[in-house]
């Protein structure tokens, strides 16, 4: 209750514009109950990115299956992704952290390791497999989990964020996504195929 009130109030508010009160007051409870979860705003927005980015990532890892075909798999995992980053949630977040984060730096750090950097780490994990599996050429497999997830957010993602667009189109998310699927695997390909 307390995460989903508090993931509400920032998304709304902003990061400055949230304050232990006013989540307290949403709760219909005392501050002090508040302090007694949660130490700080920071600790507070801390637990609600890592709830949200434990359940994305518990999806994700349901998608990579390293017995499933690479080439389906990577683009089921690249459509979850950017449907992951253009919800209406995740680019209202994605507007708090790039309007606060000079301000407050620690916003841009605690984000940055509980979602894009964990579920790179995750994607990087099966993305190493691949490569040992002689499934891709061998190379450094964060970097390549980077470059996907680029290729991923280049797309829809970005016209929203910049106000290009104003509701993603299913149609061109799933043409985003075979995309950096596509060119991916031509950057990516065995020694052997190219």
């Amino acid at each position: 209750m307390i995460l989903t009130v508090a993931q509400r109030y920032f998304l709304d508010h902003g990061y400055a514009g949230t304050t232990m009160s006013g989540i307290a007051a949403a709760l219909g409870g005392s501050k002090g109950t508040l302090w007694n979860h949660f130490p700080s705003k920071e600790q507070l927005f801390a637990a609600v990115l890592s709830r949200v980015a434990r359940a994305y990532q518990a999806q994700l890892s349901q998608i990579l299956d390293p017995g499933d075909d690479l080439a389906a798999t990577l683009q089921r995992a690249c459509l979850s992704l950017i449907n992951k980053v253009t919800s209406p949630d995740a680019i209202a977040l994605h507007r708090v952290i790039i309007s606060e984060s000079g301000r407050f730096p620690e916003l841009s750090q605690i984000f940055f390791e509980l979602a894009p950097g964990n579920t790179r780490s995750l994607l990087a994990r099966f993305l190493d497999g691949a490569m040992a599996r002689g499934q891709l050429r061998q190379a450094d497999a964060r970097d390549a989990a980077r470059a996907l997830m680029a290729l991923c957010t280049a797309g829809s993602h970005q016209q929203l964020l910049m106000g290009q667009i104003m509701t993603p189109d299913p149609a061109q998310m799933e043409t985003d996504a075979i995309f950096a699927v596509d060119l991916f695997l031509r950057a990516y390909a065995p020694a052997s195929s190219i």
